[in-house]
Parts: C-alpha cells; sequence; structure tokens
C-alpha cells in the first residue's frame, strides 16, 4: 500500500509546476511539511513488516530527496527570474514615497543667477581647462617668478619642469587662466564672464576648502575706465542683493590689475546697521576687482596704448553663503540630504 502511495507521489512530484511564490507554499505544505504526505508515510512505516521495514524506508528516502530537492529548484528558478524582472519586486500597494523631487543644489542656483546677470549686461560666458601651464594661471597674468602664490603651499602642482618655471603643469587657483586665453585668441572688444572650479592648497575648514568655485569677469575694449568698472559691480551688487544695495571700494594689490579694489556690499541682513554677518561694520566683502595691468595685455598680444580693461572676481561659495545665511563651506560638499533639501523650489 505505501508502495504504490509512493508512487503515485513521485508521478506527482515530478510533474509538479510552480510559477509564483504561492504555488511554491503550496508545494511545501502538501509534500515536505511536517504535516505533508511525506511526513504521513513515515508515520505510517511503523506498521510496515519488520522484514520489509528496510526497503520501504529506502523507497521513502527517495521520494523525501526528490521532493526537497524539487522545491529547492522551484525556489532557485522564482528567485532568478524575479531578478531578471526588477519589475516583480515592487509592492504597488505600498504608498508613494516622499521627496522624490530633486533640487538644484545651492552653488548652482547661485552660480546660475550670477551668470543671467551678467549675461544681461552683455557679457557671454567662457569655459577653460582646470589643468594648467604656468604661464596662463602665474607667469602671463604679471606673477612674479618668486610670488608667494607658486610655492606649494599654496598651490597643487602636478609636474615640475626642468626648464622654465611657465612650463610647470598645475591645478588651476582661479580662473583667470581662461582670461588669458581668452586674449590670446580673440581680438577686443572682450566682455566675457568665466565661472568655474578652482583648486588652493589649503586646510579644510568652515571657512575655506580646498576645491571652490570662482566667477571672473573681464572686459577690454577702447576707453575702459574704473567708473565702468564701479558700475558694472554696482548694478550687480543691486541685481543679486536688492535694489537698496550699495557697494564700497577699498584700495588693495592684485599683481595683474593696477589700481586695484576690495569691492564691499551693504549687509543685506542688517541693511548696513552692524550685525555678526558683517562684524558690525555694516559691509561685507564680495570681490576683488581692477584696472588690467599693461603687461598682462602686452603678453597676451593686446596693444596697451589702445586698449584698456577691467576684471574682477568673486567666489561663488562666499556669495551663497552671504544670500542663504550658511555658516560652514563644508555643507557645500558633504551632501547631506538635509541640508540640500531645503532649496527644493529655491
Amino acid at each position: 500500500m505505501i508502495t504504490e502511495k509512493v508512487k503515485e507521489l513521485v508521478s506527482e512530484i515530478e510533474a509538479a509546476s510552480v510559477t509564483s511564490k504561492e504555488q511554491l507554499e503550496a508545494f511545501r505544505l502538501k509534500y515536505i511539511s511536517k504535516k505533508g504526505a511525506v511526513t504521513e508515510l513515515f508515520d505510517g512505516l511503523k506498521n510496515i513488516p519488520q522484514e520489509d521495514r528496510r526497503a520501504v524506508g529506502q523507497e521513502l528516502n527517495t521520494l523525501k530527496n526528490l521532493a526537497q530537492n524539487r522545491f529547492q529548484e522551484f525556489s532557485a528558478t522564482l528567485e532568478n527570474t524575479e531578478t531578471a524582472n526588477p519589475e516583480m519586486l515592487i509592492d504597488l500597494t505600498l504608498p508613494v514615497a516622499p521627496h522624490l523631487q530633486g533640487s538644484l543644489h545651492p552653488l548652482t542656483i547661485v552660480r546660475r543667477r550670477i551668470i543671467e546677470i551678467f549675461e544681461r549686461m552683455g557679457f557671454n560666458v567662457s569655459y577653460g581647462p582646470e589643468i594648467e601651464k604656468d604661464w596662463y594661471n602665474f607667469s602671463a597674468l604679471n606673477f612674479a617668478d618668486n610670488h608667494p602664490a607658486r610655492e606649494m603651499q599654496d598651490t597643487f602642482f602636478i609636474s615640475k619642469s626642468e626648464g622654465e618655471v611657465k612650463d610647470d603643469v598645475l591645478l588651476r587657483t582661479h580662473t583667470s587662466n581662461v582670461q588669458v586665453r581668452l586674449m590670446e585668441k580673440q581680438k577686443p572688444p572682450i566682455r566675457s564672464i568665466m565661472p568655474g572650479r578652482v583648486f588652493r592648497n589649503e586646510a579644510i575648514s568652515a571657512r575655506a576648502h580646498c576645491v571652490f568655485h570662482q566667477v571672473e569677469g573681464l572686459y577690454v575694449d577702447k576707453n575702459v575706465s574704473f567708473k565702468d568698472l564701479k558700475d558694472t559691480l554696482y548694478h550687480f551688487a543691486k541685481e543679486m542683493f536688492g535694489k537698496d544695495s550699495k557697494i564700497r571700494l577699498r584700495p588693495s594689490y592684485f599683481p595683474f590689475t593696477e589700481p586695484s579694489a576690495e569691492i564691499d556690499v551693504t549687509c543685506f541682513i542688517c541693511k548696513g546697521k552692524g550685525c555678526n554677518v558683517c562684524k558690525y561694520s555694516g559691509w561685507v566683502e564680495i570681490a576683488g576687482s581692477g584696472m588690467v595691468d599693461p603687461n598682462v595685455l602686452e603678453n597676451c598680444g593686446i596693444d596697451s596704448e589702445e586698449y584698456t580693461g577691467f576684471a574682477f572676481g568673486m567666489g561663488i561659495e562666499r556669495i551663497t553663503m552671504l544670500r542663504y545665511g550658511i555658516n560652514d563651506l563644508r555643507l557645500f560638499t558633504e551632501n547631506d540630504v538635509r541640508f540640500l533639501r531645503q532649496f527644493e523650489g529655491a
């Protein structure tokens, strides 16, 4: 009797077909669970005569192994099918996950706003390489051979040439290299801004980073004056920080401009009254600027007797920190979703 039942179950198991997890579970319950058909046959083994029990037991073991092997085969087939078809893993009954809409990075928002403002003033946008020769990064910009910015503590050098200094290869420390390349290839009038990533060998802190972003500007033409520079930056300040903004220029020094000036704008948080952001001065620094040094024009093949120009440069991170009241520069590169989600819809 048991032998006939074994043959019947062998036929059923070999002919079984499983195409879903529900069918797999039904197969397990029917054949190999504690209350399944195979277990019931083993329970009946005690009623078999002693002389036949060994042979029947072997048949039952063969049946049990067949059922377990078929169960494992069905399980592996279903798993491979789900892996090949990821859609089968989606539970359509689950609620929609929140915050799936992405947002622009705050630096991207501010960079686009800066570009928009200057484009409306007639500036186009120029880009250049981040890996640069010393000539474009330093020498053409009137940096002396022994200038401190050339030293390893400030600049990431990729290779040092055995010949002249101008052949050294480095990561650019400002986007002024794009200005040099632009003046070499294009005759005045030139009116362009140069946004991009720059690198300096500095310790990372809340106020400094070894990788950051700049936007520099250049205007070269006949009869360009310091007043043109002042009016351009004044218009930018009003557009970026509000119509009540004012600017002031403080004398400064840069190798590639003469005269040079630091640009301050009235603190848009306290409106010039004084607060901890502006250190109670009512002003915050946003840029460096000046008239292009005649030596730089000559280095780029432009007649300094016929043409003049102005240049300026500002850090996008600094503008962003001032605009949104951010007090830690590291937040821009840590990719903390909690920080980035604050700019959704900005």
